[in-house]
């Protein structure tokens, strides 16, 4: 433990409330990561026509002097996802070559969250939203909600001591929450927060004190006749602590956020494992994980831990030790417990329709377009375009735009309308189309190929009336003639009959031959810059990333260049979901050092240095680099590097993409 935990006074009294939506029929709309966004969850409302809202965190709880306590890499990340920002301001500001100076220099807080707006009442909730914090938040700002200084109209902070009851549709529906990323090693460091709760620098993480009082009120409100809905900003699908802590609270359905998703999932344990031995070892696997922290700090906690915090402390634990064994059956929610983890809100959401007692569910989501392709050029894969949350409509609640931003906002909005997607408009700079280009590119080619095949016949031509003659010097060179022409048509010639010479096609395995003979890139590659004075070997780089190394399929660490002070490292990973955990949960230090750790760009995973030519051409830049911008990936975990206990490392969840 970085310091002693806050002392708790006396378990305070559960702060319950229950809510009549609508006791024949009603809609909950279901959303994660509005971004700051906060008037599109009226235009959400109204398209879904629901009575309330649950939001599954990163709800943006940042205020002016917020922007003072955020890091400058968790800035970056807020940065990179804010639908608030046009994104010709965007690229610009994220631009490699600018320091974190240009980006503190330029962004407010309007361009990060319309949270003042709503807390000066300008903005209001049109329906009932119930909320957890996510892994990008101001813990100081959620302090306030929990101290009574800030309080807004329908809006309602789930948290370990708060729940609320809907009566809707023939069904009490609790709600219970959990806030914040699932950091294992900030289990017990409460960085600026207060009470069971943690957080600083522009992030909040879990804390075990948290979920001990979780339980306790799930245990204190428990109805047999209601039916319980835990929301969490970390996955249950993910992380086993989660899954435990949804058997201990007797949850019946769960809703978390997700990593930045395309696509919703809706599963129960039994429809995604294999046996109940495979829903068993992921609980087993969360509580390995804990043990490690737990088995480190477990004495400095004992040394400050007073009379109620332990209490708290128990009931954590008994959610990871909450391990069913063979010789007590099957866990009964292994069946019956069922789990929705969310696309960001910007791409999908999940509306529960409760009726006569049934939760039906309604998951909708935009997707991935793949109808790239269809065109000739490959111009970005399909996980490579933004998407801007819904446009606010007429009606509306209007947001005053900043000043100086009037002007971009009108000419590149970041709101496509919905029926035509941006990711589905594929207009060529040139004025053509994707189809349009495609033909003629192909009309081209064949232009050319027919030059070549008359150019080669006349050669051939002249090879043979040289051949006629005898001269050993004509036979001699017409066989390079021949051997040259071979190359250049990319066919095997026969001979035919008549002696004319036909052509076979080229056979290909479908995939295009990289340019310039060099091995296509693995897209799943981090690039590490470290210090020239330490030895790191393989098995050093593994043990830095932790949980995530068994993610890497490859390590390649260069000898560093003579004469310059830093080395670098490329590890690449299996797939996207690999390489997030590699950035996410990746130690502070690697021997002592700090290292540099992000997604490489295209050059940098194959090993080459950076362009340094001319303008535009710098390494990730727009003019084509390696689309660091262009791909906007982070993650959660966004302060590593900072001093363990100063709330740096929020880890886990959110992106940041990281996202």
């Amino acid at each position: 433990m970085a310091s002693p935990l806050p002392g708790v006074a006396t378990l305070p009294r559960v702060n319950t409330q229950t809510k009549v939506l609508d006791t024949a029929h009603g809609r909950i709309l279901c959303v994660a990561d509005i971004r700051g966004r906060l008037s599109a969850l009226n235009d959400l409302a109204r398209e879904a026509n629901a009575d309330a809202i649950i939001h599954t965190g990163d709800f943006g709880f940042f205020e002016a002097h917020s922007l003072d306590r955020i890091n400058d890499r968790t800035l970056r990340h807020l940065t990179m996802y804010s639908p608030l920002i046009p994104s010709s301001q965007r690229t610009h500001l994220l631009a490699p070559e600018n320091p974190p100076a240009v980006i503190r220099s330029t962004v407010n807080i309007s361009l990060l969250s319309e949270f003042p707006v709503l807390l000066s009442g300008q903005l209001k909730l049109k329906v009932p939203v119930y909320t957890v914090w996510g892994a990008c938040e101001d813990v100081l700002v959620i302090e306030k909600f929990r101290s009574g200084a800030y309080a807004i109209e329908n809006l309602h902070i789930l948290d370990e001591a708060t729940t609320r009851c809907l009566d809707v549709g023939g069904v009490k529906l609790r709600l219970l929450g959990l806030g914040g990323a699932l950091v294992p090693h900030k289990m017990f460091d409460n960085g600026d927060g207060n009470a069971t709760i943690a957080g600083g620098q522009g992030t909040m993480w879990t804390t075990a004190l948290q979920i001990g009082e979780l339980v306790d009120t799930a245990q204190r409100v428990f109805d047999p006749t209601e039916t319980r809905l835990l929301v969490t900003h970390a996955s249950p699908g993910r992380e086993g602590i989660m899954a435990q802590l949804a058997l201990i609270t007797k949850a019946d359905l769960t809703v978390s956020a997700g990593l930045h998703f395309r696509y919703a999932t809706s599963y129960n344990e039994f429809s995604v494992q294999g046996d109940f031995e495979g829903f068993r070892q992921k609980l087993v696997a969360g509580k390995e994980s804990f043990d490690k922290v737990w088995e480190s700090v477990k004495l400095q906690v004992d040394a400050v831990i007073d009379d109620n915090q332990r209490v708290l402390l128990d009931k954590a634990l008994s959610v990871v030790e909450r391990i069913p064994t063979a010789a007590t059956g099957e866990e009964p929610a292994w069946k019956n417990c069922w789990n929705w983890n969310l696309c960001d809100a910007a791409y999908g959401s999940l509306v529960l329709d409760v009726k006569e007692g049934r939760v039906s569910a309604e998951l909708r989501s935009q997707g991935f377009n793949y109808a790239y392709r269809r065109t000739a050029t490959v111009s970005q894969t399909p996980n490579s375009a933004t998407s801007a949350l819904p446009a606010a409509s007429k009606s509306s609640t209007p947001i005053p735009a900043p000043p100086h931003l009037a002007a971009d906002t009108s000419k590149d909005s970041s709101s496509p309308s919905p029926s035509t997607p941006a990711s589905n408009i594929n207009v060529k700079p040139n004025g053509l189309t994707a189809a349009e280009k495609a033909e003629k590119d192909r009309l081209k080619k064949k232009e050319k190929k027919e030059r070549k095949d008359k150019e080669r016949a006349e050669r051939a031509e002249k090879d043979k009336a040289a051949a006629a003659a005898g001269g050993t010097d004509s036979a001699a060179a017409a066989a390079p003639a021949e051997s040259s022409s071979a190359a250049e048509g990319a066919a095997v010639k026969l001979p035919t009959a008549d002696g004319e010479e036909v052509k076979s096609p080229v056979m290909t395995d479908g995939v295009r031959t990289p340019k310039g003979g060099r091995p296509p890139r693995n897209p799943w590659t981090l690039f590490m810059k470290m210090s020239a004075s330490i030895s790191v070997s393989d098995a050093d780089i593994k043990e830095f990333f932790g949980d995530a190394k068994d993610g890497i399929t490859k390590i390649t660490l260069p000898q560093p260049f003579a004469g310059r002070p830093q080395r670098l490292g490329y590890i690449e990973f299996g797939d996207e979901e690999a390489m997030r955990a590699g950035l996410d949960k990746h130690l502070p230090k690697i021997k002592d050092i700090v290292p540099e750790v992000k997604i490489a760009t295209d050059r940098e995973s194959r090993g080459e240095p950076p362009h340094r030519g001319g303008p535009g051409r710098g390494r990730g830049g727009r003019g084509g680099g390696g689309g660091y911008a262009a791909r906007g990936f982070a993650a959660a975990g966004l302060t590593r590097g900072a001093p363990r206990g100063t709330g740096g490392d929020a880890g886990g969840s959110s992106a940041p993409a990281a996202s």
